[in-house]
């Protein structure tokens, strides 16, 4: 038996409260309490565990985590190798970025009995779209649905390998009174999907919508059920998207994968550096070339760099793809350590190509472009630019230099400018001319023409 019990919880991070809280205590949003109706089971008899239930270690064998492969080679990147049975992985994505296409057209590659659940759309307009993406998977049975009780009687009667929600905003469980798309309702079900998966060994897929912050609609406890949570990104006026993990109990956490928008779906990125390099100017001022990595992959960029001078008392100081706060700090160690007057002139700054960085390493490119653009200075041709700049305007070394190396010569450049530091990690010998600086001064000098 149970009964009701009114509570009300924060749609942010899942708090819950006997009363209407105007802040919340846990996650200090405003206004973000719902009121929800709760059920409060009595308390039931005790369960005893199964002897065959209990596992030695070293009894476990390791072949049980078989791996399903989407066949796209970006994706199964960002997944660690594929799909692991018996997990539940969460997509999130704005509006009309490309979620259900990169769904569908993993269904059409993986070969596994796939059941396509929709909540949004109906199976007509499912079909549609697959037409469009040219997908010939004849093992894809779609089913437009919004009650779990009826999608789990199709995975009884499917037996499906993998189960796509589209999207997990729609489902619900009937036993609950509150609406699809409240805290209560996602929590549960994806609490249910996810001992339904484990219990019939099928991967399931959820794709989640973000808040107009970018965040995935839900509590924050919704991320920490799943196993897997992937943000797929990109901007609206580039055909570039990067699908990033976020989570991943069964791979390497921040790997991303890079697709590029057609007509006809989404196309694999297999050299993004090349991709980001390919227009680039070698004789613009404020331009410099440096590597970032992405998880376990090396990528080449283009930072580019405007200065101007102001024409009014406060200067502007703007960024794509950067760190807005990164910035101010940089263009004040410039200003004290390298004695470049920049309080009276604007800043804008891009990372080329769309992406969002936002590690250190790429500090000092970041310093020598600005500087560039302010004396009007083209860069040297060839060089990649490396290095963590301090408040002291000394430059710390970086993780990953050999990978970050090794991109470089491939790409053909000649130079590479790097910390001093890093030069005593250095294990492989490389064909590429390296130059180590020790300040921010010294590199300006340095990389200027």
């Amino acid at each position: 038996m149970s009964k009701q019990k009114i509570k009300y919880i924060c749609s942010q991070c899942g708090f819950e409260s006997l009363r209407w809280l105007g802040k919340c205590p846990e996650c200090n949003e405003w206004n973000t309490f719902s009121e929800e109706f709760v059920e409060v089971k009595t308390k039931s008899k005790k369960q005893k565990v199964k002897d065959e239930n209990i596992f030695q270690l070293s009894e476990v064998n390791e072949n049980d985590d078989i791996r399903i492969k989407t066949g796209i080679l970006e994706f199964d990147r960002v997944l660690g190798g594929g799909l692991i049975v018996g997990s539940v992985v969460l997509i999130g994505g704005d509006p009309g970025i490309g979620k259900s296409t990169l769904v569908m057209q993993a269904a059409s590659s993986m070969k596994a009995k796939i059941l396509y659940v929709t909540g949004e759309e109906s199976v007509r307009q499912i079909n549609l779209r697959a037409k469009r993406l040219k997908v010939k998977q004849s093992d894809i049975f779609l089913l437009s649905e919004t009650d779990l009780d009826i999608v789990t009687s199709a995975i009884d009667k499917v037996k499906p390998d993998v189960v796509i929600i589209d999207s997990i905003q729609t489902m619900q469980k009937p036993e609950y009174e509150n609406a699809p798309g409240t805290v209560t309702q996602i929590r549960e079900s994806t609490n249910y999907l996810m001992q339904l998966a484990k219990t019939l060994n099928f991967s399931v897929i959820l794709i989640g919508h973000v808040t107009k912050e970018g965040y995935i609609a839900g509590p924050k406890v919704l991320e920490h059920i799943v196993d897997t949570v992937l943000q797929f990104e990109g901007e609206k006026n580039y055909s570039y998207r990067i699908l990033r993990a976020q989570k991943n109990r069964f791979g390497n956490t921040n790997e991303i994968g890079i697709f590029e928008m057609h007509e006809d779906g989404l196309t694999e990125v297999k050299n993004p550096s090349q991709i980001f390099l390919s227009e680039r100017n070698e004789n613009v001022t404020g331009a410099v070339v440096t590597a970032s990595i992405e998880g376990s992959r090396p990528v080449l960029l283009e930072v580019q760099a405007l200065v101007t001078p102001t024409n009014f008392g406060n200067p502007q100081r703007v960024t794509t793809g950067f760190d807005y706060r990164r910035l101010s700090i940089l263009l004040a160690v410039l200003e004290k350590r390298a004695g470049l007057r920049l309080s009276a002139h604007n800043v804008f700054l891009n990372i080329a190509g769309g992406i969002k960085i936002d590690e250190p390493a790429i500090d000092l490119a970041v310093c020598t472009a600005v500087a560039s653009s302010l004396k009007n200075q083209s860069t040297k041709s060839n060089y990649v630019v490396l290095g963590e700049v301090g408040l002291g305007g000394e430059i710390r070394s970086v993780g990953h230099i050999e990978k970050r190396i090794q991109e470089a010569e491939k790409l053909g450049f000649n130079n590479v400018i790097i910390p001093a530091n890093n030069m005593k990690s250095l294990k492989s010998k490389n064909n590429i001319k390296l130059i180590s600086v020790v300040n921010i001064a010294e590199a300006i000098n340095k990389i200027l023409e």
